[in-house]
C-alpha cells in the first residue's frame, strides 16, 4: 500500500517537473517504469548511429549500451572492463562529438533546473555542446523541490554515495558527510546548472517513476 502512495506522489511531482522543464527549452517525458523508459528513448535514437555514454548507473539499468551495441551501432562507453588510460581518455573525447550522448543527472528541480557535478568533466561537456542530441535520465529519487534543493541533494546524498561506490579516500566516502574537502580522489570538482536548454545542443529529459542511481 505504501508503495502506491509513493508512486501517486512521484508521478504528481513528476508531471509538475515536466511541464516546468518543458518551459525551459527541454524536450521532457515523464514515464511509469524502467522498460517505459528504455522503449521511448529507443524510438527517439532511430536516425543516430554514434552514442556516448557518461558514467550513468541510470542510464545502464536500462541496457541501453546492449540494445545499441546488438544494432550494430558505434558505441563510446569509457566503463568497457580492462581499458588502459589512453583508451578510456580516447573514449571520453569521442563522446563530445558523438550524435546522441547519454547520461543522468545528479539533481533536477521542480522549477525545471538540471545540476551535475563533475571530477573530469567530460559528462558536463559533452551535455553543453558538442553531440548532435542529449539525453537525460533520471528517476524521481533526484527531483528536489527547487535549485536550492537540488544543489543541497548533490552535497549530501549524490556526492558521498557515489564517492563511496566508486571506492574513492575522501571524508564523505568514510562518514556520509560532505566537508567540501580537499582530498585529491574529490570527485566534486565541477558544478553545471542547466537553468535552460543549451542553444546549440537538444535535450531531452526522461523523468522514470522509480528509484535510480545515486
Amino acid at each position: 500500500m505504501q508503495s502506491s502512495y509513493q508512486a501517486w506522489l512521484w508521478e504528481q511531482r513528476g508531471q509538475r517537473c515536466v511541464e516546468n522543464l518543458k518551459k525551459n527549452g527541454f524536450d521532457a517525458h515523464w514515464v511509469a517504469d524502467a522498460q517505459a523508459g528504455t522503449d521511448l528513448i529507443l524510438s527517439m535514437i532511430e536516425p543516430y548511429q554514434s552514442f556516448g555514454f557518461g558514467g550513468s548507473d541510470s542510464v545502464r539499468r536500462l541496457g541501453l549500451v546492449e540494445h545499441l551495441s546488438a544494432r550494430g551501432k558505434t558505441v563510446f562507453d569509457h566503463w568497457q572492463p580492462n581499458l588502459s588510460p589512453k583508451d578510456t581518455l580516447a573514449i571520453r573525447k569521442s563522446q563530445l562529438t558523438c550524435d546522441c550522448f547519454f547520461c543522468s543527472a545528479n539533481a533536477i528541480s521542480l522549477t525545471g533546473e538540471i545540476v551535475n557535478v563533475d571530477g573530469a568533466g567530460n559528462r558536463t561537456s559533452a551535455m553543453a555542446f558538442g553531440p548532435c542530441r542529449v539525453i537525460i535520465v533520471a528517476g524521481m529519487n533526484k527531483v528536489a523541490d527547487d535549485l536550492a534543493g537540488a544543489l543541497q541533494r548533490v552535497r549530501q546524498v549524490a556526492g558521498p554515495m557515489r564517492a563511496k561506490s566508486l571506492n574513492m579516500k575522501t571524508p564523505c566516502a568514510e562518514t556520509g558527510i560532505c566537508t567540501d574537502c580537499h582530498s585529491p580522489q574529490r570527485i566534486c570538482r565541477i558544478t553545471t546548472i542547466l537553468h535552460r536548454q543549451p542553444m546549440l545542443t537538444p535535450t531531452s529529459v526522461v523523468l522514470i517513476n522509480e528509484a535510480l542511481g545515486f
